[in-house]
Order: structure tokens, then C-alpha cells, then sequence
């Protein structure tokens, strides 16, 4: 059974304006939560948080959690996660960031952290994961 997963606590954009996303925010497969990418944006009004890149790190792992409780996970249960970055040199303080947002976690997630093209303006980071139902 597949069960798409949607909450107004994480912000659900179109590609272009006034357009719906052509995706779910995750989708459960058994116990397994697959959640889509994720950016730096504000929940309620849509727009990029800030142009801090590490405030960028933060609001996009926060939304990322949203949709995992959302789908019946928790922080433990994040299995895997894959890395956008617009500027790869901003690797060494995504780590930081990352390492201080999993620190109360029993471990850290299996990662892929890439340089990429970000599709939307001053977006810096995103981030899509998989984790297991709690």
C-alpha cells in the first residue's frame, strides 16, 4: 500500500508561479518514508528564510523533519539523506550545521552531499531523505 504524506508544516511550492508541484512531499511504502527535496523556505509564506547560508541549513533540516514526523518517522529513523549544495565550498559549514542538528540523534544518517544547480534563487541548500516509520 502507498500512502502520499502532506503537511502545512513544511512549504509545498510550484516550479513556476501560481502552479501546484507535479509531486507528493513523501511517500510511505511499508514502514519506509521516501521524502522529496527540500529548501530553505518558510512554511506558511513560501519565500527563502534567509540569505545566511547556515539559517539556509537549518529551516531546510527543520522542514526535512516535519515531513518525516509527518509520515509517522522521528530524527532516529532518518536513514539516508542526499545533499544539494549551490556552492560547494560552503561544505565545511554545512557539516557543522548538520552535526549540531542530528547531535541529540543516536547516530547520523547514510549522506551524498553533491554541488548542484538549485532551481529557485537565493536558494542555497536541499535536501531529500529516507527514513523508516517509527
Amino acid at each position: 500500500m502507498i500512502e502520499r504524506v502532506s503537511t502545512s508544516g513544511a512549504p509545498v511550492v510550484g516550479f513556476s508561479s501560481g502552479t501546484a508541484a507535479p509531486l507528493s512531499q513523501a511517500i510511505v511504502v511499508g514502514d519506509l518514508i521516501f521524502c522529496s527535496g527540500t529548501g530553505p523556505l518558510d512554511p506558511e509564506t513560501r519565500t527563502v528564510v534567509s540569505d545566511d547560508f547556515v539559517e539556509q541549513v537549518k529551516q531546510t533540516l527543520t522542514n526535512m523533519m516535519r515531513t518525516v514526523e509527518a509520515a509517522g518517522g522521528t530524527k532516529n529513523t532518518v536513514v539516508k539523506c542526499n545533499v544539494y549544495l549551490g556552492d560547494v565550498h560552503n561544505f565545511g559549514a554545512f557539516n557543522a550545521a548538520y552535526r549540531e542538528f542530528f547531535a541529540d540523534a543516536e547516530g547520523f544518517p547514510a549522506r551524498t552531499t553533491v554541488g548542484a544547480v538549485l532551481h529557485r534563487d537565493r536558494v542555497q541548500v536541499e535536501i531529500d531523505c529516507v527514513a523508516a516509520k517509527a
